[in-house]
């Protein structure tokens, strides 16, 4: 079998000593799952910088995973990281177009930090290796590598939404970050929205179509694109929950809540999460609900990320002012309506706080697809589970349509399904949970590996028809496209 090389910005390798793999963020997850299946090496960026870039790798075993990592120098970091990555494309593809910042120099380091990448890379593939790449930092990475020859297959993830073509034609030279995608093989999104956003760039913008096999032409090539939901493993937090970091975890949470129902939000702290409007939504409820205030309180647990970036410094200012004024309006001697923690947390630790809270806040304003609202019902006691309340605009509702479905930035219907959520009967959130858990199983990230990988794999060759206007017969790879789009049934029908 072939290997499998997983690329992308940061390498972060789950450590079991420290509680298995971040739940805030679940790439690194995701990740972690498809090199247990599949032999290879998961290669990126060190996270630390040097004055001068070398190309110096550094290779290691760490749990079973070959992992190689770069360093980068400060300008590149600068200029790529903070600079195009979460200056431009961040905020672009999340529908801020208010913050997004065109600076040419961003886009040169951009594309020469994935040049690099590539150059560093290319000695390390086989020849029947296949190259999985991961999200917005590292869209130009095929398009260096087949420059420099590398036929192998190459495919794309993108973990982010893709945003409306209306919003792509706002960024300079949008066009060749497009084409830039039509080197790879497989280009694979969190939804159906995203996926249709994409084809009407290409077919509006560019002109191009789609051929007889179900691939986009544009460019002079031709590629698959399709949606892939990705998953937690749930089997497996389902278990975390029962461990004894956990237990303790539950029984503080429990204890320190004694005679209220506590809410959680666990989010990094950034302007796509919804965190202002998610507060003044609860603000909305504790006044409209009097006789309820003394009964809940949010935790809302928010790490700190990328401090360097001016909007960020700016939320995070706004925050502490609105949860000041929160509770300075509605807490009293022994109570306090909202306890905000900025930090991060162990994933078996995140379990017991799951477990504890009577509902969940998830209300992102744009979210690929949020892996917390899975990972909340996963951690639930099928005997009294809690209540998702979950943002429209989260990919993860095209999915968890048992959720309480909300417009986050009505602060009415944040108040309107606190006070459905916490009034619920049991047999309504067993109904509901059972419903949720049974889609987050079926759904996990081992369907999602596996999908896109099979769909990878079965991608022609260098050496395959290049006609591209006439029909052509059913192959696995129609058949593992169908599964993208319909789900386990299609699964079901490959075997």
């Amino acid at each position: 079998m072939s290997r499998l090389i997983v690329v992308s910005n940061r390498v972060n390798p789950p450590n079991p000593s420290e509680g298995g793999e971040g739940s805030v963020g679940g790439l690194a997850m995701a990740l972690a799952a498809a090199l247990r299946e599949y032999s290879g090496i998961w290669f990126g960026w060190s996270g630390k910088t040097i004055p001068e870039f070398t190309g110096q790798l550094n290779m290691q075993r760490i749990e079973g995973v070959t992992v190689a990592t770069v360093d980068l120098e400060e300008t590149d970091y600068q200029e790529y990281y903070n600079g195009y990555a979460n200056k431009t494309l961040w905020p672009l593809f999340h529908y801020r177009v208010d913050l997004t910042a065109y600076d040419r120099s961003f886009g040169e380091g951009y594309d020469r930090v994935n040049r690099r990448f590539a150059e560093t890379l290319a000695p390390l593939i086989e020849p029947d290796d296949i190259v999985w790449v991961h999200d917005y930092h590292l869209i130009p990475v095929a398009r260096e590598l087949r420059r420099m020859g590398i036929t192998n297959r190459i495919g794309f993830f993108l973990h982010i939404p893709w945003p409306a073509h209306q919003l792509v034609v706002t960024l300079p030279r949008h066009r060749q970050l497009v084409e830039a995608l039509f080197d790879y093989d497989l280009i694979g999104f969190q939804t159906e929205e995203s996926l249709q956003a994409f084809e009407g760039y290409v077919f509006s913008e560019v002109q191009g179509s789609k051929n007889a096999r179900g691939e986009l032409v544009a460019f002079g090539r031709r590629t698959c694109a399709a949606a892939f939901p990705i998953g937690v493993d749930a089997q497996d937090f389902a278990e975390i929950v029962k461990s004894d970091n956990a237990r303790k975890t539950y029984d503080r949470m429990m204890a320190h809540s004694v005679f209220r129902k506590m809410l959680v939000g666990v989010d990094r702290l950034d302007y796509s999460k919804g965190l202002e409007e998610r507060l003044i939504g609860y603000e909305r409820f504790l006044h409209d609900h009097p006789e309820m205030r003394r009964e809940v309180m949010l935790l809302q647990i928010a790490p700190i990320s990328r401090d360097e970036v001016e909007a960020y410094q700016d939320l995070r200012s706004r925050l502490d002012g609105l949860i000041g004024r929160i509770n300075g309006a509605y807490a009293e001697m022994d109570f306090t309506p909202i306890r905000y923690v900025n930090r991060s947390y162990r994933r078996d630790e995140l379990a017991g706080v799951y477990r504890a809270a009577k509902a969940a806040l998830v209300t992102p304003l744009r979210d690929g697809m949020n892996l917390v609202a899975k990972e909340y019902v996963a951690a639930q006691d099928p005997e009294d589970p809690g209540v998702l309340i979950l943002s429209r605009f989260a990919g993860a509702a095209r999915q968890m349509k048992d959720a309480l479905i909300i417009n986050p930035n009505s602060p009415e219907e944040i108040s309107d399904a606190l006070e459905r959520a916490l009034s619920m009967s049991l047999a309504e959130r067993k109904r509901r949970w059972e419903s949720l858990f049974d889609n987050v199983r079926r759904e996990d990230v081992t369907a999602w590996r596996d999908d896109f990988v099979t769909a990878l794999r079965a991608r022609p060759g260098p050496d395959a028809d290049e006609q591209t206007d006439e029909p052509a017969p059913v192959r696995t790879l129609d058949v593992a496209a169908r599964a993208l789009k319909s789900g386990p049934e299609a699964r079901a029908m490959r075997g």
